[in-house]
């Protein structure tokens, strides 16, 4: 119930709706505009950004969104650490923030940070209230924060359903927002359905105004029955295997590779994933800005997969599952069940990495783990994907220098991870994140599989349901008829 320490897409989908961010960005341009903020300066060396903040903005417990409370919470998400793992990267080298006068907050950094504009405008930089910073990060899972948004929580039932109540006297909304002051909807429930059939059948029916997850099986039923199918992909880190770089049998760059071309992208997302998916070309899905087309790099190619397996001294068993020095090639893949498609996007894979002579064991676990496992490091595999609008998504993850959580060794990817995050400059910035892209991809750090899209099926009563520039629900233009 923390939209700074969230992770997953269905739960921001309810708590993006209850805090304001300082800026926000446009999805079709990609350009930073105002919310909290009405304006800001960027220092030459891009070190110090310089907000000013529109006046009367309010928590729901009536104290003043001021540049008071922008320095408690960017002083306060560095120290969540991994509990706030998308936070604590947008502030890495966080200096602090000054407090110019009531309604003007100048933060500074240590180093030049010219991701962090585009991270003011994300869910993990959301603003809530002093009372919410002075609680425990665990009393804010489960209690709830208080934000200045323009839904407040009403109440929370974990694993079942989140309700979120209109904010009266809301005022202060996104510059992208098409309605000024209050939302139109009284009352925003989310329910947990995990089964697609009955996802779907409720929106038929009309239990429901909407639904995430869409099955490729169901999407023609959906729209038999009226119902529009809205789809975009996500920004950011795609579906991926994200390998534990650290493990004996994953510190060869051979072994590493024969995964990366043992998989056939494009059946996985024409199979399992909604209609129009795509396979992954890059480390970061197509939508990023900053994305590199390395399709050449991740094409299926079976027999150079077995040939590298060869080399590395991996030699098929009575089985067909390869050995060395009598030790199987298995690897474990952990997954949580928080989409439709993780299950079945796995046992597919699990079958084309057996046809070169990879045995992947499945390991499902609750997504309330995901956290604590990367930080132990006690993995393989790991499933997933992670949504950020800009490129440096790929610093959050994979530079040795912050969480390092899949244990990458330190190579020349943490200078260009580092430049890229501190270029000033747009198309020297690019040049960085495409080398950076291109080092992941073809060192096979992590494997990527296929994008993630978003799919909502929404009812044909529902409107103004759109996405913001993470392919996640921006719901105070929304109203029904």
């Amino acid at each position: 119930m923390d939209p700074q320490q969230a992770g997953s897409n269905d739960t921001v989908y309810s708590l993006r709706q209850i805090v304001d961010s300082l800026t926000d960005q446009d999805p079709r341009t990609g350009e930073i505009v105002p919310w909290l903020a009405e304006r800001w300066e960027i220092s030459p060396d891009a070190r110090t950004f310089t907000f000013h903040l529109r006046p009367g903005a309010t928590f729901s417990d009536g104290t003043p969104v001021n540049a008071q409370s922008v320095k408690d919470n960017f002083d306060t998400i560095p120290k969540l650490g991994t509990l706030a793992v998308l936070g604590t990267g947008y502030l890495s080298g966080y200096e602090g923030t000054t407090v110019v006068d009531d309604l003007t907050a100048a933060v500074a950094f240590k180093q030049s940070n010219a991701q962090f504009l585009q991270a003011t405008s994300t869910f993990s930089l959301g603003l809530v209230s002093g009372a919410s910073i002075a609680k425990t990060p665990q009393q804010r899972c489960s209690e709830g924060v208080i934000g200045s948004g323009p839904f407040v929580l009403s109440k929370y039932e974990p694993a079942q359903a989140i309700t979120l109540t209109k904010r009266a006297g809301y005022n202060w909304g996104s510059s992208l927002w098409t309605k000024k002051g209050e939302a139109y909807l009284d009352t925003l429930a989310f329910k947990v359905v995990p089964e697609a059939g009955v996802r779907s059948a409720s929106l038929t029916s009309g239990q429901v105004d909407a639904i995430g997850s869409v099955s490729r099986a169901d999407e023609a039923a959906l729209k038999g029955g009226g119902a529009s199918l809205q789809a975009r992909a996500n920004p950011g880190v795609v579906f991926n295997l994200s390998l534990n770089n650290s493990r004996p049998i994953l510190q060869d760059q051979k072994v590493r590779q024969a995964i990366l071309f043992a998989i056939d992208r494009k059946q996985v997302a024409d199979t399992v994933f909604p209609t129009d998916t795509h396979p992954a070309t890059s480390i970061l899905a197509h939508t990023t800005p900053g994305y590199k087309d390395l399709s050449s790099d991740l094409a299926f190619d079976a027999t150079r997969a077995r040939s590298l397996l060869d080399a590395a001294g991996w030699v098929p068993g009575s089985d067909g599952i390869r050995q060395k020095d009598g030790v199987p090639l298995r690897l474990t893949v952990s997954w949580f069940a928080n989409a439709a498609t993780n299950k079945p996007t796995l046992e597919l894979v699990q079958q084309q990495l057996k046809a070169v002579g990879i045995d992947l064991v499945l390991k499902e676990l609750q997504i309330a783990q995901a956290a604590q496992l990367q930080r132990s490091g006690d993995f393989d595999v790991l499933w997933g994907n992670l949504t950020r609008a800009d490129p440096d998504i790929l610093r959050t993850l994979y530079s040795t220098q912050l969480a390092n959580a899949y244990r990458l060794p330190p190579t020349q990817l943490d200078n260009i991870l580092t430049d890229q995050a501190a270029e000033p400059d747009p198309a020297k910035r690019r040049d960085l994140v495409a080398q950076a892209q291109q080092l992941i991809v073809q060192n096979a750090y992590a494997i990527p599989v296929v994008e993630l899209q978003t799919e909502l099926g929404v009812s044909k009563n529902v409107h103004n349901l759109g996405f913001e520039a993470s392919s996640r629900i921006q719901l105070h233009d929304t109203w029904k008829s």
